[in-house]
């Protein structure tokens, strides 16, 4: 008789990840194999090259644990799987320390990744600072600490446990924010340097991951910050989609989900034409040259200026949509307005048909 069909699923949702994690690690591999080594290539044809594996190191891939559902039943699949692949598992969990005994919960989650035999498994304690508000504060501070583990250990990847509800919720806010079509894509499946982050359980809903705990008798830790209603996600995860379910009916959270990523491929082909167009619209010194900016459809033309007002310093984290919508009116509403202020010192300004960002 085989597994829970809930456990079938989060193991094969891992399962498809670490294929995928090895062939990239391979396929790197073997390129590294085949590229001479600069030494060797300055020693001359006549040395032999010294020789080199033909198998490449296992890699290692970190679960992000918190010690709730979603998290513990990732990293159960994540030890069961890696014990049949090529692949070191180990586990961090982080610790926000904005909860009273949060160090105690973080020693009992390393206490149970150490029982499912992953290795390496560390708590790391974090300070959260205020930088745009508690949830992006608390969400900065935690994928710092991930890049500084996953470095430190070496790991491949580092995989996340959110989930087709998790993607939903994340479709709703960037459309309350009236945020542009990169941001209603929601979460990728694979993102950060080199592709580091993994969410494995982005098709599976929330249900079947806290029901692959209960079958296993996974013990797992409800943060009381989820049903808090002073933090924006709770209130749309237990007042906003309930009411969109009720007055639209089942179906709202894979119908979101399925929006999340027909937007991401939308974005995507847009930003490579505008990677493309960028180069087209600059004239013999890469100046932008403002009739042919005027020319490209609109999506088109704004991705080319928040391009440009990033290579001049603007951070991408302040730069919204309402400030290359000004930019983009010095293209295609110009009547003498003056400099455009941009986060970061930035300012864009139009000088004889040439658009002009730079930092003032």
């Amino acid at each position: 008789m085989g597994p829970h069909p809930a456990v079938a699923a989060i193991r094969l949702a891992v399962r498809r990840v670490l294929h995928d994690v090895l062939t990239e690690h391979t396929r790197c591999a073997e390129h590294t194999r085949r590229t001479p080594h600069p030494e060797l290539a300055e020693a001359g044809a006549g040395r032999q090259r010294a020789a080199l594996p033909e198998r490449p190191g296992t890699p290692l891939v970190l679960v992000a644990c918190s010690g709730g559902a979603d998290s513990m039943a990732l990293a159960s699949a994540l030890a069961f799987e890696s014990r049949k692949l090529d692949v070191r598992a180990g586990g961090i969990t982080v610790d926000h320390g904005l909860q009273d005994g949060s160090d105690t919960r973080a020693a009992e989650v390393v206490d149970r990744l150490t029982d499912m035999q992953l290795d390496p498994v560390e708590s790391v304690a974090v300070r959260v600072g205020q930088e745009g508000g508690p949830e992006a504060a608390a969400r900065d501070a935690r994928y710092a600490a991930l890049d500084a583990a996953a470095e430190r250990h070496g790991a491949t990847a580092v995989l996340l446990g959110h989930t087709r509800d998790d993607q939903a919720e994340t479709v709703l806010l960037g459309l309350a924010r009236g945020s542009g079509i990169r941001s209603l894509s929601g979460m990728a499946a694979a993102s950060g340097p080199a592709g580091r982050y993994r969410r494995p359980f982005l098709q599976l809903d929330r249900q079947t991951a806290r029901k692959a705990c209960l079958v296993q008798s996974l013990p797992v830790w409800d943060d009381p910050h989820n049903i808090d209603p002073a933090y924006t996600r709770s209130r749309l995860r237990h007042e906003g989609l309930p009411a969109l379910e009720k007055a639209l009916g089942k179906g709202v959270v894979e119908a979101l989900a399925r929006t999340a990523q027909l937007s991401r491929d939308d974005a995507d082909a847009l930003d490579t034409w505008a990677a493309e167009a960028d180069r087209a619209v600059r004239d013999d010194a890469g100046r932008l040259e403002c009739a042919k900016l005027y020319a490209l459809p609109p999506a088109v033309r704004r991705r080319v200026l928040r391009r440009a007002a990033m290579e001049a310093g603007s951070p991408a984290g302040s730069l919204f949509a309402r400030h290359i919508e000004e930019v983009d009116r010095l293209i295609t509403g110009w009547r003498g307005q003056r400099a455009i202020n941009l986060p970061g010192r930035v300012e864009a300004r139009r000088q004889g048909g040439r658009l002009v960002i730079r930092q003032s």
